[in-house]
């Protein structure tokens, strides 16, 4: 009987051990495998799970010791090695840390992959999400977002806070460039593709955990101001703000950030409306609720208050970046957890949906960086999927008849934008407010991929210089990086400098094309007017042979406008569907080549031409005829007889092509 009671105890004993070591078991079920660990996790460790740190302010004795779930790299928060291997060793080091504790929880790591992985040096940079809205191309949004998942993936971090499906009202605000579009049916196009080709099937291996952003009505603020308030009302924020929400929920995305601002004078972090009853209950929402940098210290009251209404709100994850924030921060969770101001059930349901993300994203077994794919960052496969990104987010809106250019042309490349890798990425790369100097990534500017591109000879300055000894100007200008507020301003219009630069190439006689380097769209009316060809490039990244793809006519323009172009300031804010709708390109605007607006523009009466002479050079402008002639000099003998002007030549040269079908004359 004795012996009986003896091995009963001992199968009981390991019947019981071997429930407590379920989670680790890689062949159950992700439910079973997240509820065996929550039922052995304390209060401590519970609380820990919903803090993340910034990289900067934890090390990883205090994430053994403190039982922190999750670090983050803000904006230019990078290892000393900013390198894969750099990378690798940084975050493997912390999570070496979060295995050395009693349940072996690991880390999970977030950044800022915005457009590529933009923190790390030579990295694939793609264009911002004002140019992939141009673009509208949900393939292509499927194949960036696996090569930026593999690149992340590279460097040891699991998750990234993208992508943006902000719908921008109001091009002031400083954020513009981070969403697709002001309307959100192109959102709705691209937000499911995009979060699909991130997160594969599984958040695991060589893809990583996204973020829809920012929920809710961060693209809306009164006057374009970051973080201020929406004042919409609720019909207005499900038609407009909350589709790509939607879309995104159904692609499965694994988290979702609230956004800094206010609808209608309630901070979205504490409001639970928004986030419980709308996002996870009637949404069905049911990963990682995570809140924005630092953004519950907006709320009302004093921190402690702070802390317990955003979690009592429903959010599931504090950005505590600082050691100021997150240490306070652990300390009254575990005291209104204690005390019943939140209740144990609504931490439990927190801490179950980060670790349901966790072993989704494969980290409980395998915590550790895969370094054999440290070669793909910034590989050569991966930038050509940039560059076609590139090509087809540029936006022709006027061409009269310069483009294509021959490759064999005398070009003077001027601008402060033609030859700045930084102007070129915008915010968000390499550091939050941008990069420094050219060398801190690899790629092309315009100004090195014109070199490459064109056999003529191309000379260059910043300030519009020499034009006249050229047979084509491109001038290249536009902003300077920026992100968030810093980014907020009152008024579009292009700097002094830029127009100086546009008014010297002007005065020399000389055509030009025009390229406007972005992060939304400007008020320039009258450099437009005046340009030859006008290209919206937006903020393309690092393939600047992307823009010469097109200048050169290997491909054809195909992006088309996701925002209104205004004619001045005063026309902001200005969107489709807008009453007196009258802007100086509607949404859905751009040309192909074939598409020449010199067909609907003013006559220069200086030129005349024949027909065949015309057929020609129509001919090379819509790429029939390669070798083709760029300029009326060059083709010989004028017979004025019956000529008519270069506008005319066209539509009838077009006409005989088969290009139009009607032709009226003049």
């Amino acid at each position: 009987m004795n012996k009986s009671l003896v091995l009963i105890a001992i199968f009981f004993t390991l019947s019981t051990s071997l429930f407590s070591q379920a989670y680790k078991e890689p062949n159950a079920s992700i439910d079973t495998r997240v509820e065996n660990l929550l039922s052995l996790m304390t209060i401590e460790e519970k609380v820990g799970q919903m803090l993340q740190v910034n990289l900067t302010h934890i090390t990883a004795n205090e994430i053994q010791t403190k039982l922190i779930g999750s670090v983050l790299s803000g904006g230019g928060s990078v290892p000393t090695d900013n390198t894969p291997r750099g990378w690798a060793d940084t975050i493997d080091n912390l999570q070496r840390g979060a295995m050395s504790t009693r349940l072996g929880i690991p880390i999970i790591y977030g950044v800022d992959a915005v457009h590529g992985h933009n923190n790390v040096q030579n990295a694939t940079m793609f264009p911002h999400n004002i140019g992939l809205g141009s673009a509208n191309d949900p393939d292509l949004m499927r194949r960036i977002g696996q090569v930026v998942a593999k690149e992340v993936r590279a460097t040891g971090i699991h998750w990234t806070f993208a992508p943006a499906v902000s719908v921008v009202r109001n091009e002031f605000w400083g954020r513009t460039y981070e969403g697709f579009a002001e309307d959100p049916s192109i959102h709705e196009g691209l937000t499911e593709p995009y979060i699909q080709g991130l997160q594969g099937p599984s958040m695991s291996g060589t893809n990583i955990v996204a973020t829809a952003k920012h929920f809710i009505a961060d693209g809306g603020t009164n006057n374009g101001i970051n973080m201020e308030n929406a004042t919409i009302t609720e019909n207005e924020l499900r038609a407009l703000h909350l589709p790509p929400f939607i879309k995104a929920i159904e692609a499965g995305v694994g988290s979702v950030m609230i956004s800094y601002n206010s609808w209608n004078s309630q901070r979205c972090h504490g409001n639970y409306y928004l986030v419980t009853t709308l996002l996870k209950e009637e949404l069905g929402f049911q990963g990682i609720v995570v809140s924005d940098w630092n953004a519950i210290r907006d709320l009302p009251g004093d921190y402690r208050t702070q802390v317990k209404d955003s979690i009592n709100a429903g959010i599931d994850m504090l950005m505590t970046p600082l050691r100021e924030d997150w240490q306070p921060a652990l300390s009254n969770l575990i005291s209104l957890a204690n005390s019943g101001e939140i209740n144990r059930s609504r931490i439990d349901d927190a801490v179950r949906r980060i670790l349901t993300v966790k072993f989704k994203a494969g980290l409980f077994d395998t915590p550790y960086t895969d370094r054999s794919l440290a070669s793909t960052l910034g590989s050569a496969s991966h930038r050509e999927v940039a560059r076609e990104a590139v090509r087809k987010s540029l936006v022709l809106l006027k061409n009269e008849g310069i483009l294509p250019l021959s490759k064999t042309a005398t070009i003077l490349v001027t601008g402060n934008s033609a030859n700045s890798m930084a102007n070129q990425c915008g915010g968000w790369t390499i550091n939050w407010q941008g990069m420094k100097a050219n060398q801190d990534t690899q790629g092309e500017t315009i100004l090195e991929a014109l070199r490459i591109a064109s056999s003529g000879n191309i000379s260059y300055n910043t300030d519009g210089y020499n034009a006249e000894n050229a047979d084509v100007a491109i001038i290249v200008v536009g902003e300077t990086p920026y992100a968030e507020s810093e980014g907020d301003v009152e008024s579009l219009a292009l700097s002094p400098t830029d127009i100086n630069v546009i008014n010297r190439v002007e005065a020399s006689g000389t055509p030009y094309v025009l390229i406007l380097i972005s992060g939304r769209p400007m008020t320039m009316t009258t450099q437009i007017q005046n340009a030859d060809a006008f290209i919206a490039a937006w903020l393309p990244g690092t393939e600047g042979l992307g823009v010469t793809d097109c200048l050169f006519g290997d491909y054809d323009f195909t992006g088309r406008l996701s925002y209104s172009w205004p004619r001045d300031d005063s026309q902001i804010p200005i969107n489709i569907h807008d009453t007196n709708y009258n802007p100086l390109f509607e949404f859905g605007a751009g040309l192909s080549i074939k598409q020449n607006t010199a067909l609907k523009g003013d006559v220069d009466e200086s030129g005349y031409l024949n027909i065949v002479d015309s057929l020609l050079i129509a001919q090379h402008y819509v790429g029939l005829n390669p070798q083709g002639f760029i300029t009326a000099p060059q083709i010989g003998d004028v017979d004025c007889n019956g000529a008519t002007n270069i506008v005319d030549s066209l539509l009838i040269a077009q006409y005989y092509v088969g290009l139009i079908t009607d032709l009226v004359c003049k």
